[in-house]
């Protein structure tokens, strides 16, 4: 993504969280992952290529967050790589949290954090109706 910038790898607090784990014994471990991150990982996460450091499930997926003023109402919503792709040209910046989840063991981390966008300051997209404002 040519816009990526501002990256924060969270690789250490993942390690460390890793090496807490190893002195918990096995039975006694729950991630207690919201059952919303374990439905959204199944219809929306990507295979990152990675095993599950914890349970040794693959494959690991990854569920890109986006947040931000100039995505109005869609901050906040689960992005593909793809879709990261065209928005980084429509707005000006936004911020992608990736998030590493294990399906099976429920082991979840924030692996990443970025900012994409080109820089240039927009009004967020006018409010369409949603489902919510129907049924809600």
């Amino acid at each position: 993504m040519w816009s990526k910038r501002e990256v924060i790898d969270y690789a250490l607090q993942r390690r460390a969280s890793l090496e807490r784990l190893q002195r918990v014994p096995p039975a006694l471990r729950d991630f207690d992952a919201h059952p919303l991150l374990i439905r959204s990982a199944l219809h929306h996460g990507e295979e990152s290529g990675r095993e599950c450091p914890v349970c040794g499930h693959l494959p690991l997926l990854n569920l890109n967050y986006v947040f931000g003023e100039q995505l109005g109402q869609f901050s906040g919503r689960i992005k593909s790589t793809a879709e990261l792709d065209e928005m980084q040209s429509e707005f000006g910046e936004f911020r992608v949290c990736v998030v590493e989840v294990c399906t099976e063991c429920e082991w979840n981390h924030m692996v990443l954090a970025y900012l994409l966008g080109d820089g240039k300051k927009r009004k967020p997209p006018r409010r369409r109706r949603t489902v919510e404002d129907i049924y809600g």
